[in-house]
């Protein structure tokens, strides 16, 4: 025991030196890179950036023009200087977000005829270029586009000619980040190359107006939708949360001529109208509240203005001085009073107002922590009553969204992805009529299945499809759920996001062990490497690792996780740093190869040593399995256990993940559903018990009954019980069908359903206990006061003087010590659905999963109801 001690001390030295040397080298690079302060202001652009760097060949670079604004790049500067083409910052087109929720701010370059000339990304936020996926990956990404015309359809994906749509390759475990460099791309450059007469603007049939002469007061124009409101809070531009809103902003149309004599008056709409061409279009525009002006800088004599647009469709419509007419008030009854107004006219045929449009508030969101300013752009839409225009609505054909085209794109592949995930379920859910079907000496007809869906998640799923759930995925979803949740983002990766709907449906069904037993490509791998070897004559130099060291190792994954959760809390970046403690990436997504050494070490390391103990990494460093092994404390169905397995260790020498404790009882934590147990479990040749009393019967020349539900011989009299089969030993020790002994609560014996229903509901928000008091007064008394403060620091959030990180801190801090105070009074947990009440002891880590679980919903609950609030977290 003691030269093993030493020998996973060693492998642990040089496990953690290996680790040491993926420390990422320090280097030049756009992550979170430092942009100029007024970049979003500076007329000359490229001064501040490296403009030529995107236009090789250009010489001279103009102001900003234009809105959204571009560059104009020339040969040289000269006064017969030639204009070679145009330079655009996406942020000043589109704040589109990548995977990390924040844009990837990209400098593009294209020339006169609206083909790419040069693509550079001057700062992103994602996680998943630190390491593992080089920068240079997204460089070769946006490398692509050169050569490329702006009117081309470009996706990423396989190319599809018979639909003229050029395919774009991905960046292995970075889809969502390119599917959103490439909305970035090329919207900035068909904004651009609209405004520019490179792209023609599409035509729209001119409204028809059915016109009955009814005039419309302001309540029944809102409740139409014939005028509509915009609000921007401070919250929304990095400002500190006030009473008034940063701008609100009313408009509508004053083209129908029952809506326009509605609010301008009869004598306001007739003057109007001698202003517009038959092909122009008005609407009205004001401010209610907030400081900030919608003219913006831009408006002088001759100028812009730079914080309105409107857009429809892909066009985009901007308006200069001459583009506006003073509004002198609104005839309206109950209009709202304004402090600012305008009439915008656009003059552009294309627009139709029978088409849906929306206005657009341009300006500038200020990073609190950092103070960097970004581009943000805040819309409403509108569209005209179906009932105001002849024959309703016209039949609009919207784009589908890049994550539609992604799922339309590999349909084929998503459904059999799919029906792959709900046959793993539907088998595992008839695992018992399986196991009834195997023996200990022959076990194909559950292994054949395990075997299968071992083989489909390594090589299809894992390294075909690259759907390898990771540890970052649940820190990103976590901060997405809290901060800003996108759904477009994590439909954009469609095997992911299905596999992780599996994953939540059947850890609360079954526990973590069907994901990481029978579909993880990674354990599968681990695991095939480890049978291959048995097959191959190294049975004999396989081995568990003993029980005592094993009981401390398997806390080590759980620690890698808490330690990776608290890290992401403060910064996702280094979390995802640490995260390579995952070899995933290595193994699926970027490939051994191309990889520096150490990462190709590590994971030869991990598969060396799979050959001699099941499973390593599974059991004793996976993050992954560490967040799932929490909500699997509250799976609805667990495996059978009868009350002789407390003292027959059959099932526990073949328990390969080694969850099955000297009592017989399964931790379902660790449990990773070989089913090997529930085989014996009902055969009776191979379970102890089993054969013992077969052999009795036979021995008496009794009938041999089928084996019940309950692991025993059906009673040969009806009258008789099972009971006389267990031993006495057996029958004296502790019931092993539950993980911890059982209990009832004495406030809940014998109660009804409305007492019921409130002490299930204190249970849940009051961890104090009568118990406790007695227990632990001192610690009582004192959690009194943290609760107090908690519920103090919520207090402060709501009104936006306390940040995400610190509130997060404080209930980190309350949850630890709800699970000291539950220890010491309500040490209970349920097993099984929680409708029902099967209580049993609580340990530590069942404590640790309840009290984490339940106040990770209670605070994301929280989170989410003080953003709806308006409070910027």
């Amino acid at each position: 025991m003691l030269q093993f001690g030493q020998q996973i001390k060693a492998f642990w030295a040089v496990l953690l030196l290996t680790l040491s040397l993926f420390a990422p080298r320090v280097m030049a690079s756009a992550y979170e890179a430092e942009l100029p302060a007024n970049l979003s202001t500076a007329k000359d652009m490229c001064a501040l950036l490296p403009c030529a760097e995107v236009f090789p060949g250009a010489k001279h670079f103009s102001e900003r023009k234009g809105q959204p604004p571009y560059v104009e790049a020339y040969d040289r500067n000269a006064p017969d200087k030639k204009l070679l083409g145009y330079v655009m910052l996406s942020t000043d087109i589109t704040d589109t977000p990548a995977y990390s929720g924040k844009p990837v701010v990209t400098l593009i370059g294209m020339d006169l005829t609206g083909r790419f000339v040069g693509v550079k990304v001057l700062k992103h936020s994602e996680p998943i270029l630190l390491l593992g996926i080089p920068e240079s990956a997204l460089i070769n990404f946006n490398n692509q586009y050169l050569g490329q015309s702006v009117a081309d359809k470009l996706e990423v994906g396989p190319s599809r000619p018979e639909e003229d749509v050029i395919g774009l390759d991905a960046i292995s475990g970075a889809t969502v980040t390119v599917i959103a460099q490439n909305q970035v791309v090329m919207m900035s450059g068909a904004a651009v190359a609209r405004q520019t007469g490179i792209i023609q603007p599409t035509v729209r049939n001119p409204a028809r107006f059915a016109v009955t002469g009814k005039r419309y007061d302001w309540a029944q124009l809102m409740q139409m939708g014939a005028v509509q409101r915009l609000v921007v809070t401070p919250e929304q531009v990095g400002l500190p949360r006030g009473p008034e809103p940063f701008i609100e902003l009313w408009f509508g149309d004053l083209n129908h001529p029952d809506l326009g004599r509605s609010l301008l008056g009869d004598n306001g709409y007739d003057s109007l109208r001698s202003r517009l061409q038959d092909t122009e279009s008005a609407f009205f525009l004001i401010r209610s509240a907030g400081a900030e002006s919608f003219k913006g800088s831009g408006f002088v004599r001759g100028g812009i203005y730079d914080r309105v647009q409107v857009k429809q469709g892909a066009d985009s419509f901007t308006f200069r001085d001459l583009d506006s007419y003073n509004l002198y008030g609104l005839e309206a009854a109950g209009a709202p009073r304004y402090t600012e107004s305008a009439i915008f006219v656009i003059r552009s045929k294309s627009f139709s107002a029978a088409h849906p449009w929306k206005l657009a508030f341009l300006g500038n969101r200020v990073d609190r922590a950092t103070g960097h300013r970004s581009f943000a752009v805040f819309e409403s839409k509108y569209w005209l009553p179906d009932n105001v225009l002849e024959g309703g609505r016209p039949k609009v054909v919207e784009p589908d969204a890049p994550w539609v085209r992604v799922w339309k794109n590999q349909s084929w592949q998503i459904a059999l992805f799919a029906l792959v995930l709900v046959a793993v379920t539907v088998v595992y859910a008839f695992r018992e009529k399986l196991t009834r079907l195997s023996t200990h000496k022959n076990k194909w007809p559950v292994n054949a299945f395990k075997y299968s869906f071992w083989a489909i998640s390594m090589a299809w799923v894992g390294f075909g499809l690259m759907a390898q759930p990771s540890i970052t995925q649940v820190l990103t979803w976590f901060h997405a759920l809290l901060f800003q949740w996108t759904w477009s983002l994590f439909l954009s990766d469609p095997f992911i996001f299905l596999f992780w709907i599996f994953i939540i449906v059947t850890v609360f069904l079954f526990g973590r062990g069907l994901f990481c037993g029978w579909m993880c490509p990674f354990g599968s791998l681990q695991e095939t490497i480890f049978k291959i070897a048995k097959a191959l004559g190294l049975k004999r130099f396989q081995t568990q690792v003993p029980q005592k060291w094993h009981d401390r190792l398997k806390w080590l994954k759980y620690a890698v996780f808490f330690f990776l959760l608290t890290v992401s809390m403060f910064s996702m970046g280094l979390a995802e740093k640490l995260s390579e403690v995952e070899p995933f990436k290595t193994t699926f997504l970027v490939g051994v190869m191309n990889r520096s050494w150490p990462y190709g070490l590590f994971v030869a390391a991990i598969l060396g040593v799979s050959i001699f103990i099941e499973r390593p990494y599974c059991k004793y460093i996976c993050p992954l399995g560490a967040s799932l092994a929490m909500p699997s404390t509250f799976r609805w169905f667990g495996l059978k256990r009868k009350q002789d397995c407390n003292s027959c260790k059959a099932c526990a020498v073949g328990c390969g993940a080694q969850a099955i404790d000297a009592d017989g009882r399964i931790d379902h934590r660790e449990c990773l559903h070989c089913l090997d147990c529930m085989i014996l479990y009902t055969d009776p040749k191979g379970c102890p018990p089993l054969a013992k009393e077969r052999k009795r019967r036979e021995k008496d020349g009794l009938e041999i009954t089928p084996i019940g539900v309950n692991g025993y011989f059906i009673p040969i009299h009806p009258a008789t019980s099972h009971a006389d089969q267990i031993s006495a030993k057996a029958a004296s020790g502790p019931d092993p069908r539950m993980p911890t002994d059982p209990t009832v609560p004495a406030h809940k014996r014998g109660v009804g359903f409305v007492a019921w229903f409130f002490l299930e509901l204190r249970d849940h928000i009051w961890p104090w206990s009568t118990e406790g008091w007695r227990s632990q007064r001192a610690l009582q008394v004192a959690g009194l006061s943290l609760a107090v403060a908690a519920t103090v620091a919520w207090g402060m959030a709501a009104v936006g003087s306390l940040s995400s990180s610190a509130i997060i801190a404080w209930w980190f801090g309350w949850s630890l010590y709800e699970v000291l105070i539950r220890l010491s009074g309500r040490r209970y947990v349920k097993d099984g659905p929680w409708w029902r009440d099967h209580y049993r002891v609580a340990g530590v880590m069942d404590m640790l999963s309840y009290v984490g679980f339940k106040n990770l919903l209670i605070g994301a609950a929280l989170f989410l109801a003080l953003k709806s609030m308006g409070v910027s977290l």
